[in-house]
């Protein structure tokens, strides 16, 4: 009987695997994201330029970094015609002769503060409303 029921679960891994290859990765960026700097520098729906902030390096005792359109700019340093002037975890302002263009690490990503019940305040448990 089992060796009546191998062939049926190779078949139904094969079928599984080649659905999950062909399902979309939830990690993988934006497809706008991927587009070459050039590619997005030109398409100029945006005030940034097409400049995009992918990472933000911040190391202990080291100078900021970070990675602009695929380019490595640690702080002070130039990207195009813009100088690095401020860098935190979420944010790179750049200064040039268009004058000042910030940019986000997640520049589609809207926060929203939860609010937590006065009953969860005083220490008290219990399910909280309005959360998963």
């Amino acid at each position: 009987m089992a060796d009546s029921m191998r062939p049926i679960v190779l078949a139904l891994l094969a079928i599984t695997s080649s659905a999950l290859a062909q399902s979309a990765d939830p990690t993988r960026p934006p497809a706008a994201w991927l587009a070459p700097a050039d590619v997005a520098a030109g398409s100029g729906d945006d005030a940034s330029g097409g400049l995009r902030l992918q990472s933000v390096l911040m190391p202990h005792g080291g100078r900021p970094v970070a990675v602009i359109g695929g380019q490595t700019v640690p702080l002070g340093g130039r990207i195009g015609g813009a100088t690095l002037v401020r860098l935190s975890e979420r944010e790179a302002v750049l200064k040039g002769a268009d004058g000042v263009t910030r940019l986000y690490l997640t520049p589609d990503v809207e926060k929203h503060m939860i609010e937590t019940p006065n009953s969860r305040r005083n220490g008290k448990s219990g399910p909280v409303k309005g959360l998963p």
